[in-house]
């Protein structure tokens, strides 16, 4: 794999507090490429080799506009127990329901767009169903759970110009964690 040439915006930049705006399709060469980069980009962080070589954070998941690209756009890539990947393609999502249960991560969510070490928990819905569009503008339905449920939600709130670290009560970053169920 070669690494795509692409630039992680930072958190000082301001474009992050922006509302994305929805996709129209069909998507153009640029989107349909910055997809594939994205991709790209997330599995290569993800396999240790690639991520010494070319001194990446790991990720999972990317937002458009961490790429400056402010369109409601976003890809996951989870890596299974067998090695390969799983790639989810999501586009203009909408969340059509969630668990009552919150869960959190408990080493701290991370986002390659925030270059420093942050402290607290971040409440997230154990379960959602999602509404959203493929590449080709073919509308679909998916339910997540646990750890991707976490990711989509991070990208969702990205599209919508939110931080994970805007989620952390910044007077008790540990509140209610008693309350949820840490994964």
């Amino acid at each position: 794999m070669k690494l795509p040439n692409i630039q992680i915006i930072d958190e000082k930049d301001k474009r992050l507090r922006l509302i994305s705006k929805d996709v129209d399709f069909p998507l153009t060469k640029e989107d349909q490429q910055m997809i594939d980069d994205m991709i790209i980009y997330l599995k290569m962080s993800q396999i240790d080799e690639e991520r010494e070589k070319y001194d990446l954070r790991a990720g999972m998941g990317l937002s458009a506009v961490q790429l400056g690209v402010l369109k409601r756009i976003f890809v996951i890539v989870e890596e299974l127990d067998d090695g390969s990947f799983k790639d989810y393609i999501v586009i203009n999502p909408s969340i059509k329901s969630f668990s009552e249960e919150q869960i959190f991560v408990g080493e701290g969510e991370g986002c390659l767009s925030i270059n420093r070490e942050t402290n607290g928990i971040v409440p997230r819905y154990a379960r959602m169903t999602v509404e959203a569009f493929d590449r080709n503008g073919m509308p679909y339905v998916i339910r997540v759970r646990e750890d991707i449920s976490i990711a989509f939600q991070h990208e969702i709130d990205h599209l919508n110009g939110i931080l994970f670290i805007d989620r952390i009560d910044p007077k008790n970053p540990f509140k209610n964690s008693h309350k949820m169920r840490e994964i």
